[in-house]
């Protein structure tokens, strides 16, 4: 009998070695962007050169309904607690004071945390944005990166909570391959130290974020690129991604009224008639504009492409420590791109070159526009530019599927509970909150391309509202009236049935308005 059970164990491992595999938690590796467009990378329609990222949607799933929270700082909360950004503190409730915004409850506690009790180990490199340290919450190590405005000189990071020596120029540095090296630093003693431990690796790039900085080497390989101008990028852009995609929509048109979603005078006096300030036909610029809005946009393809080549380092990374195959790359970005026009940090030389380090430039309306094909609105609005992300999730040992699309609808507040489920854990890990977090587990879409149930999904950030009920969504920018859309026709959100069927828009209306009421209730007993 003995001999029996040992010839059929044998046989099931050498037969179905898969299972065998994922019988060990897998190894996460979650890589955030910021402000990048829908539509930019070369796997959702762009024609940046991302090589490595259309190498894991290749060997892996795109995702073509996920959402993020329209801004950096909730996004990173939502997805490292599993709740929404209002309801941890790290985005305003309307009516409430902003008092204890980007502070978080004591119930409130992060993915690595819950990861530890699970035999973990984590790691950050990148940007932070969120409240306490890296290092007190969770991770084994981190570099944090908290100069935003300076991609080749920060005067503000820390390694493991302590702070580093400011960077001076002409150092050799700039932020995404330092962000990069030290992400495979920490790789690299994980696998000398700790390789019988599975990990997070969290990095979250600080590109393509305005300012518009990048060397000089990768901004010349995107010359000329754009010198058709951002009507023709999204054309063409939007035929690309609908013979991969097939999203339900018509691409969005200009909208005259939208320009930058805050005003920066200091922007305004030096840039002037110089700028393009509203999304704007590029029929309708000057010669001079168009030039300078084609330099513009090679800027941002200069880093988005860098980065691309920094993530293909950490892909290596993982392969030469032999944690390919089990690892989960996830790859999202935390808004769409930024129609934001601003001068901050050490200020503008006009006598600058384009992208380097003495300049400080944003991209803008028209470009962000054409980044976000083929939605309409930017970072900060809740309408689709604003929200939706794509999402990569590659996994050799977990996800049998190459190359498929997948329509589930998903949220960053899904991450953690998703890893969570595959680290073995349960969710909610912990029973000290006053209420469920609203994140789903999205692991059975890894097999197949099936819904996951939820009630609902919503958001509010800087006074634009949407809620999101199947295939429904009512949303409204700030001071404008509801408007309402059927995304399974319409995804561009080009067509207002709000008219037509009132009673649907006094349904969700109603329903955001709830969890409105729900949030504020929550907020009075963190005080």
């Amino acid at each position: 009998m003995r001999s029996v059970v040992y010839v059929t164990t044998i046989l099931l491992i050498v037969c179905f070695p898969c299972v065998a595999a994922q019988a060990k938690p897998p190894n996460v590796l979650l890589i955030l962007a910021d402000d990048l467009g829908f539509s930019d990378i070369g796997c959702y329609g762009g024609e940046m050169a991302t090589p490595n990222l259309d190498a894991l949607a290749a060997g892996g799933l795109r995702y073509t309904q996920f959402y993020n929270t329209a801004r950096c700082w909730p996004t990173r909360a939502a997805w490292l607690t599993g709740y929404y950004a209002q309801q941890v503190n790290f985005d305003t409730i309307p009516g409430l004071p902003k008092a204890e915004t980007h502070k978080r409850p004591a119930w409130s506690h992060l993915l690595p945390e819950y990861l530890h009790e699970l035999g973990y180990r984590a790691y950050h490199s990148g940007k932070w944005h969120v409240d306490k340290t890296p290092f007190t919450s969770g991770f084994d190590h981190s570099y944090s990166y908290l100069d935003y405005d300076h991609n080749f000189s920060p005067s503000n990071h820390t390694l493991d909570d302590r702070p580093l020596p400011p960077v001076k120029l002409g150092d050799n540095y700039y932020s995404t391959v330092a962000i990069t090296d030290h992400a495979i630093d920490f790789l690299k003693e994980h696998h000398e130290q700790h390789a019988d431990q599975p990990f997070l690796a969290y990095v979250a790039y600080v590109v393509p974020h305005f300012p518009l900085q990048a060397p000089a080497e990768d901004i010349a390989r995107c010359k000329g690129r754009y010198d058709q101008g951002w009507d023709a990028v999204r054309a063409t852009r939007f035929q690309r991604m609908q013979s991969t995609l097939k999203l339900p929509t018509d691409l969005s048109a200009l909208e005259p009224k939208v320009g930058p979603p805050s005003h920066n005078q200091l922007a305004h006096d030096q840039f002037g008639d110089q700028e393009i300030w509203h999304e704007t036909p590029w029929s309708d610029l000057t010669a001079a504009q168009r030039d300078w809005q084609a330099r513009k946009m090679e800027v941002h393809a200069a880093m988005v492409e860098r980065m691309d080549r920094e993530i293909g380092r950490l892909i290596a990374q993982l392969k030469a420590m032999e944690a390919y195959d089990n690892t989960l790359v996830l790859f999202l970005s935390d808004n769409g791109a930024s129609a934001e026009l601003m001068i901050r940090g050490d200020g503008h030389d006009p006598s600058a070159s384009f992208g380097s380090a003495k300049s400080f430039l944003c991209l803008g309306p028209g470009w962000s526009n054409a980044a976000n094909t083929p939605f309409r609105r930017n970072k900060t609005w809740v309408h689709e530019g604003g929200i939706a992300t794509p999402l990569i999730a590659h996994w050799p040992a977990g996800i049998a599927a190459r190359g498929e699309f997948r329509h589930t609808v998903g949220h960053v507040i899904d991450l953690a509970p998703t890893i969570m489920h595959l680290a073995g854990g349960t969710w909610p890990p912990r029973s000290d909150a006053p209420v469920p977090p609203p994140g789903k587990d999205l692991s059975p879409t890894f097999a197949s391309d099936v819904d996951i149930p939820r009630d609902f999904l919503w958001w509010y950030h800087t006074g634009n509202r949407a809620i999101r009920q199947g295939d429904w969504k009512l949303v409204s920018a700030k001071d404008e009236p509801w408007e309402l859309f059927d995304l399974s026709r319409d995804r561009a959100e080009n067509h207002d049935l709000a008219n037509g069927k009132p009673e649907k828009v006094v349904e969700l209306k109603s329903l955001w308005e709830k969890e409105l009421q729900s949030f504020k209730e929550l907020a009075a007993t963190k005080k």
